[in-house]
């Protein structure tokens, strides 16, 4: 694999933020394996790209990994023979990945349900029909057959699956609600994250205000599609980041925070035996509440 740099910046670092999924400890590995070469010589981690310089990387085969059975604690918010409803805490990943093979919540769930999953999502993402990232918390619908996966799966094609997001964000939003309708695709700048971009996949966020705390905003956000990072890049687009975010936010954070203050809070769908609309909600986390404490506190 051949990357040419666009910046100055240390090679680890730059390999690590350019190639997705790949994480620091793996670079160093590679380096610790002479795998890694710059402009034709093998380097070490800490040496200085220039822009133009030609990085050459020797790439291991992928091992065929498959997530095993953990016993980590779920909150669980409803279960039948057919779907699994979890309250995702923060700074759990939603299912292996590099970097995180083990700890997350498909461990969990595998666990928890044993051989009633659905199989659509392979040996890594058992079950898993959607995705909220690691530190976002909140609500998660889990298949546990393939029925019930299909049969979420077409209600998130078609939309009839809501999804209801609550996020505190930078700023003092003037309009009471509002439509974000702005692609998504890629940054080109940093592989790692997304950006709003005209060549990008179609991406739209209803939001609507709750509550003005002057310097920051309380918003309810309704996604139409889901694109990763789409509420972060979105609020992030119209100058309203969220608070916390450490890709998109801004920096020196008032409020010490794990992550960012984006919840998950409502569920709604078609039961996929029954026909029944089922709707799920989940309060807002404690450092969420905290921080609302504070800023209601600030206004009284």
């Amino acid at each position: 694999m051949t990357l040419t740099a666009t910046r100055a910046a240390r090679s680890d670092v730059y390999i690590s933020e350019n190639i997705e999924g790949v994480t620091r400890s793996f670079v160093k590995k590679l380096f610790d394996g002479g795998l890694v070469r710059i402009n034709g010589s093998p380097v070490k981690p800490s040496a200085k790209l220039k822009p133009g310089d030609v990085i050459e990387l020797e790439l291991p085969e992928p091992e065929e990994a498959e997530a095993v059975p953990q016993d980590i604690p779920l909150d669980i918010v409803y279960e039948d023979a057919d779907v699994l409803i979890v309250n995702k805490p923060r700074g759990m990943v939603v299912h292996p990945a590099a970097g995180n093979g083990d700890g997350t919540l498909v461990n969990a769930v595998m666990f928890h349900c044993g051989d009633s999953l659905s199989a659509i999502g392979g040996v890594l993402r058992p079950g898993i029909v959607h995705r909220i990232d690691k530190d976002t918390t909140g609500l998660l619908a889990v298949a546990k057959n393939n029925a019930a996966h299909l049969s979420l799966s077409d209600q998130l094609k078609d939309r009839s699956l809501s999804r209801t997001y609550f996020a505190l964000v930078h700023g003092n939003i003037k309009e009471d609600g509002g439509v974000i309708d702005a692609p998504i695709g890629r940054s080109s700048a940093d592989r790692k994250k997304m950006a709003v971009d005209r060549e990008g996949r179609e991406a739209v966020t209803d939001f609507e205000v709750m509550e003005r705390f002057g310097k920051y905003t309380l918003v309810r956000c309704k996604l139409r599609t889901g694109r990763t990072h789409q509420i972060r890049v979105h609020m992030r687009h119209i100058g309203h980041p969220i608070v916390g975010d450490r890709a998109y936010g801004v920096k020196n954070e008032e409020f010490s925070l794990a992550g960012q203050l984006l919840h998950a809070g409502e569920i709604g769908f078609i039961h996929p035996s029954t026909g029944e609309k089922m709707t799920f909600t989940a309060p807002l986390p404690e450092d969420f509440e905290r921080v609302l404490g504070v800023l209601r506190k600030r206004n009284a």
